[in-house]
């Protein structure tokens, strides 16, 4: 009596819906919690990663060299990371101490005259004091202003730091009266290689930036830029105007209505 219809060919049963957007918008709320996360945790983690591996080295490299009586793992029986960097730092505080003596000056004085008998340990020697006595000399700082200058060719500005003023044979022969500057030019992403530079003082443009603010902006390779301390001026100054303007508009607008 009753007849069953079949599905006729010409009328095919629907297919699936497509995915709801509800997913969709989960997924992509999901994704950016995570790259958010992501970037609180990265600059984190690798800070942590660094401070870990560099004060492992410095244990490695001291702790052989402390006698096993002072190491506090004979005590306590465990190691604690960061006694090598404890010791380095005594031992350094004693010997500036010593160095700065009158016994102690004539026993360095003895030491550099027993290397400056030996022909390469000479030399090596010589370079590093001169590289140590310029990096951490108290009497000139280094490295403490931002430049450009024009480099590979004219038009073309690079950021570099000041190490210090040309000196002896080097400021001697390049012709001219001006002074000139030794200037490092960092590469990037690795600010720890590029050229070293002597420039006329008056072909270098000074910047108010900070070295730090520097460096962030040869690592990030342009990315991550301080931001104008002129224009923040000029902004904090326009502020309270802005807000003296906003609180007459009402005014204004109560005498208008009156």
């Amino acid at each position: 009596m009753f007849e069953t219809k079949e599905p006729s060919a010409d009328h095919p049963e629907p297919q699936d819906p497509q995915p709801r957007p509800f997913w969709r918008g989960v997924l992509a709320r999901l994704r950016n919690n995570f790259l958010a996360g992501l970037v609180v945790i990265a600059p984190v983690g690798l800070t942590v990663w660094l401070i870990w591996t560099v004060t492992g080295w410095i244990d490695g490299f001291v702790l052989p060299f402390v006698p096993q009586k002072f190491q506090p793992e004979q005590y306590i029986g465990i190691d604690i990371r960061g006694l090598g960097v404890i010791f380095f730092l005594i031992f350094t505080l004693v010997v500036g101490w010593m160095a700065k003596g009158m016994v102690g000056r004539s026993f360095i004085g003895w030491g550099e005259r027993v290397v400056g008998q030996m022909p390469v340990i000479r030399s090596v020697y010589n370079g590093l004091k001169q590289i140590a006595e310029t990096v951490f000399a108290q009497t000139e700082t280094s490295f403490d202003r931002v430049v450009l200058v024009q480099y590979p060719r004219q038009g073309i500005w690079a950021l570099a730091f000041v190490s210090t003023s040309a000196k002896g044979e080097i400021k001697r022969v390049i012709p001219g009266e001006e002074p000139l500057l030794s200037v490092f030019l960092p590469t990037t992403p690795n600010p720890t290689s590029g050229f070293l530079l002597f420039v006329p003082q008056s072909e270098v443009i000074e910047l108010e930036m900070s070295v730090e603010e520097a460096a962030k902006l040869v690592i990030s390779a342009g990315l991550v830029a301080p931001e104008d301390p002129r224009v923040l001026a000029a902004a904090a100054a326009a502020a309270p105007r802005a807000v003296q303007e906003a609180a007459r508009r009402p005014r204004q607008r109560e005498r208008l209505g009156a």
